[in-house]
């Protein structure tokens, strides 16, 4: 044959795949989320997350050191209190089990990665609503900003480099911007769940949480079969004064990923979800596809579509396992 194109000349051997290889991650593009719980005294495994704990405020700190050495560019608090109520009422509570996980991690951290807080009222209210509910049981946008507001300047005095706008509330990026910096936190950075949409993969974090979820999240968080929209929510994120958005869940939505990319002039994150991580773990354990390939290829998906950062409950894992190598393992 004389054929003049042959692409497979570059995919010949690893060393010459590395080379030409269009995507890669570095260990400082990922952030590892973290669940804190109050009451503890020693750490607890997730069932329906294979691999993560809700840790103690002790156990967190070791767990953000080991994340620093491992070199990841951020970890993302999630506090389990013992106690909720309608109001959310301790979600602005220096005392409150996040506010403390936040403090520590700072502490450990030494400045070496970002402290992500996760700013929502959904780990605080006794019905698991992200917000306040009005008089006929719906959540009441306006007044839950009003509490975001309060938690974010509480969560920048407990010591966050970052807060995660996570609620999917109309205004929320503005309202928290005008609440910090009205407060004297101008530095404090916002990281908008810009296109959050009401998923069936959130189900091993709502046990990771202990949510007390009455209904769904539907009224606020994005319908899965709309991309338009999302590129709406995500321009008025930005327009609102956004310094990251994120797309979630992560792999589901690829698509809505590579257009937040296209559109945004600030980094692009994006959250590998429970269920997905779950998912890979499974079918790994019943030996239906190869672990370690199965997720580099997963978080390599991600970035492909445009993700300057991505939220992974592997981060340390990935992080660790190709500190000392080029690249991933050939695959079959």
């Amino acid at each position: 044959m004389t054929l003049q194109h042959r692409p497979r000349r570059l995919r010949a051997h690893q060393a010459l795949r590395e080379m030409v290889a269009e995507t890669h991650i570095d260990p400082r593009q990922l952030i590892l989320p973290v669940f804190v719980k109050e009451g503890i005294a020693s750490p607890q495994p997730i069932s329906s997350l294979p691999g993560v704990w809700q840790h103690t405020v002790e156990s967190m700190e070791e767990l953000v050191r080991e994340a620093v050495s491992a070199g990841l560019g951020g970890v993302m608090i999630f506090g389990v209190p013992s106690v909720r109520d309608p109001e959310g009422s301790q979600c602005d509570n220096p005392a409150s089990i996040l506010h403390r996980g936040v403090s520590a991690a700072v502490e450990a951290s030494a400045g070496q990665l970002v402290v992500i807080a996760d700013l929502c009222l959904d780990e605080f209210t006794s019905h698991g609503h992200c917000g306040v509910l009005n008089e006929v049981g719906k959540v009441d946008n306006d007044r839950t900003l009003v509490r975001y507001q309060s938690m974010a300047v509480s969560l920048a005095k407990a010591g966050a480099h970052m807060l995660g706008l996570s609620g999917m509330m109309d205004g929320q990026v503005a309202a928290v911007r005008a609440g910090l910096d009205k407060a004297g936190h101008t530095d404090t950075a916002l990281l908008a769940y810009a296109a959050k949409y009401a998923s069936v993969f959130y189900g091993p974090f709502r046990d990771a949480v202990e949510s007390t979820l009455d209904g769904d999240r539907k009224s606020y968080q994005q319908d899965p079969r709309n991309r338009k929209e999302a590129r709406r929510e995500i321009a008025l994120d930005l327009d609102e004064g956004a310094d990251v958005v994120m797309v979630k869940p992560a792999l589901s939505y690829l698509d809505v990923i590579s257009d937040a990319a296209t559109m945004s002039d600030v980094p692009v994150a994006a959250y590998v979800v429970s269920g997905e991580t779950a998912m890979i773990e499974l079918a790994a354990r019943e030996g239906i596809v190869d672990r370690d390939a199965a997720i580099d290829e997963a978080l390599t998906s991600v970035r492909r579509a445009g993700a300057d950062i991505v939220c992974t409950y592997w981060a340390l894992e990935y992080a660790t396992r190709h500190a000392h190598r080029g690249g991933n393992e050939e695959g079959a």
